[in-house]
């Protein structure tokens, strides 16, 4: 891959594009040939504009990988500036705004992209993802299911269709694109812990521990969530010595579960927040929660 780096050059969000092609000193100088008092209008290299803004983009590109996404979007801002007719400017500047949680700035960005270049699937998906953080549920799945004519066998896009359906109560149809997402990748456990979510609230608790063990075998080592909801599952049925050790064990991993708004966030519903807030309140669950947060704040302090 050919990487185009801006190196040196900090730019302020505040400059208008005169004043980067200033600093850029992209002007070219032409003698002026009219009288002397009437300035002479500069030319501006357009195509080396629009390079610049190539190289800005895909240098917020890496530095979102890195998580840097303040940064990144400092870029993004300026590359559509520079290369305002370049779809995947607007793409990344929108898929940032949508990493820091900003759907409302995202939209336009990712729609100005999809103006500049329809048939990209991935554009749709995008927006997709941006209606459904602004709760726009029908939306999303039009978008989705607009990208999937284009591009058909994407497992994450059937998922994302199905997380809108799911807020909408449409189980039925979530479960089938769950399904959908599993059966174009068999690897896919999100799709099947979200089925468990389904019956769960259905009432179908050994149904629901049969398909979140089913997400833990195919990924032991990246399903903590699975295994919490196992953990709860198994506490409400009585059955605490596993419970405890399948808790432990995943708030360890990621101690982001001992959250409930983020266990929200992820689609628990009403019955299984209730099993949690109830499992959440034995002391050695506290103790495991309290334990896992300290290690994470430990460890994001190490980091920094």
């Amino acid at each position: 891959m050919l990487l185009f780096f801006f190196k040196g050059f900090v730019v302020p969000k505040r400059l208008s594009l005169l004043s980067i092609c200033l600093i850029l000193g992209l002007w070219t100088s032409q003698p002026a040939f009219a009288q002397a008092l009437i300035p002479h209008a500069p030319q501006v290299d357009f195509d080396k504009l629009e390079q610049q803004g190539i190289g800005l983009i895909q240098e917020a590109s890496q530095l979102a990988q890195f998580n840097q996404n303040q940064l990144a979007l400092a870029r993004a801002r300026l590359a559509v500036q520079l290369a305002p007719k370049r779809p995947e400017t607007w793409a990344v500047l929108g898929g940032l705004y949508l990493e820091t949680k900003r759907a409302d700035e995202a939209i336009p960005a990712l729609k100005k992209a999809n103006s500049l270049d329809p048939k990209n699937s991935a554009i749709l998906f995008a927006l997709g993802t941006a209606h459904f953080q602004k709760a726009q549920y029908e939306e999303s799945i039009q978008q989705i299911q607009a990208g999937l004519k284009i591009k058909p066998d994407v497992a994450g896009a059937y998922f994302d269709m199905g997380n809108a359906n799911m807020m909408l109560k449409r189980n039925r149809d979530a479960i089938a694109n769950y399904e959908k997402a599993v059966s174009i990748d068999k690897q896919f456990w999100p799709a099947i812990n979200n089925i468990g979510l389904i019956r769960y609230e259905e009432g179908k608790i050994d149904e629901a521990i049969k398909l979140w063990r089913q997400s833990v075998a195919l990924d032991p080592k990246t399903t903590s969530e699975p295994q919490l909801a196992i953990a709860v599952a198994l506490f409400r049925k009585g059955n605490q010595t596993e419970a405890f050790t399948l808790a432990e064990a995943a708030l360890k991993a990621d101690a982001r579960y001992g959250e409930p708004k983020f266990l929200a966030e992820n689609l628990w519903g009403a019955r299984l927040m209730a099993d949690t807030q109830k499992f959440f309140a034995v002391p050695r669950i506290q103790a495991a929660i309290a334990q896992a947060q300290s290690a994470q704040a430990a460890q994001e302090g190490r980091g920094q």
